[in-house]
């Protein structure tokens, strides 16, 4: 029996808990995130939580209310991601969202939001087609025709490269955009893209695509993909003995991609939102500080961008003086000279930030800062 009434007080505590915030307690409002905790992506969801997290302890409220955060689990799909925000729209009314990490996940779940008057802002989704057309879609980062542009001007000019080859994952709308950005500016900058092959998310032999371009000896290889397809294309390169600089894009930069690729990817370089040796804002200097305190390890560019996107719609939230979505929507366009973590922000057209790009590559082990290219 007395088992029994332990168990019967443990389970009416639950639900006193669930029931509600008890009286006299602050109100509270509600921002939801759809992140890939699981799955093929799941360091990006993992990263953009833990800057999120953050982001919510330095600045905790928003219009005397409390900021409450609810986290879905997208498991990296398409169609969970879509899920994932019906159920923070219709279960837990949330008045603004942040996510998805992807393009493509991002894509699916948009529509969702749009039509539920609720914005969203992406940590972290770069393809155009993410925001365009559409009033409430926002993002914290520069979109793909601009990192393709820069990634191009830095192969010539900085790697002094004349020719490339290409290879993209076609099942990422992020990898076929950014590759197609590349090679059309790489070729009004005077290069000449003289192989372009074609891979598969969870691919594991890429030596056909490889000894493919081989044969066309490129100055450059450019392989705008995810981590786990860069490292592995990168050390069976390596087994080829193929030395060439291998360049790619921001979705490349997790610490799992030197984990995988380990020696292999000594050298790469990406383009990317951020660095810590970058960080001139003093929202970025305390944000570095509490992470690296909390979590043990250096600040990372897809934490940075998490922090943003919760950053500007704390900032809209305040400035709209109201958690109604049309009000923040406007207030997110309206953007301007916002110091974020990532850098300053002002917000373009169709929801996209006029921001800078960040050079990084992989050095002993670790990302080092390379250089800044302003927009």
């Amino acid at each position: 029996m007395k088992g029994s009434r332990t168990v019967c007080m443990v389970a009416l505590l639950v639900i006193s808990l669930l029931s509600g915030a008890p009286a006299g307690a602050q109100e509270t409002t509600s921002i939801g995130a759809y992140l890939p905790m699981t799955g093929g992506v799941a360091a990006y969801g993992d990263m953009e939580w833990s800057g999120i997290q953050i982001a919510n302890s330095m600045e905790p409220e928003a219009l005397g209310k409390k900021i409450r955060l609810s986290l879905v689990d997208t498991k990296s799909d398409r169609i969970e991601s879509a899920n994932a925000v019906t159920l923070l729209v219709e279960k837990e009314k949330v008045s603004a969202i942040i996510g998805e990490a992807i393009s493509g996940n991002t894509m699916s779940g948009n529509p969702i939001s749009e039509k539920a008057g609720i914005p969203s802002v992406s940590p972290t989704a770069t393809n155009p087609l993410v925001t365009q057309g559409k009033k409430f879609a926002f993002r914290a980062c520069f979109i793909d025709p601009f990192q393709g542009e820069v990634a191009a001007k830095f192969a010539r000019n900085n790697l002094k490269a004349l020719t490339a080859a290409v290879i993209i994952d076609q099942a990422q709308d992020y990898s076929v955009g950014l590759g197609s950005y590349f090679t059309k500016a790489f070729s009004a900058l005077g290069g000449k893209v003289v192989s372009t092959t074609y891979i598969q998310t969870g691919d594991q032999d890429y030596s056909a695509q490889l000894s493919a371009m081989q044969a066309t000896k490129p100055d450059l290889i450019y392989a705008p993909n995810y981590y786990t397809e860069d490292a592995l294309m990168a050390k069976q390169a390596a087994d080829l003995g193929i030395k060439v600089p291998i360049l790619t894009g921001d979705g490349a930069q997790a610490d799992q991609l030197i984990q995988i690729g380990g020696k292999a990817v000594e050298g790469m370089y990406f383009t990317g939102h951020f660095h810590k040796e970058a960080a001139s804002t003093d929202r970025a200097k305390e944000f570095i500080k509490r992470f690296e305190e909390k979590y043990k390890r250096d600040a990372d560019a897809f934490s940075a961008l998490g922090a943003d996107a919760y950053f500007l719609l704390l900032d809209a939230i305040k400035r709209a003086g109201s958690t109604e979505g049309a009000k923040i929507r406007d207030a997110l366009a309206s953007t301007r000279d916002f110091h974020g973590v990532s850098g300053t922000i002002t917000m373009g057209q169709d929801g996209n930030p006029i921001k800078s790009v960040v050079i990084n590559k992989v050095q002993d082990g670790k990302f080092v800062f390379v250089t800044t290219i302003n927009p």
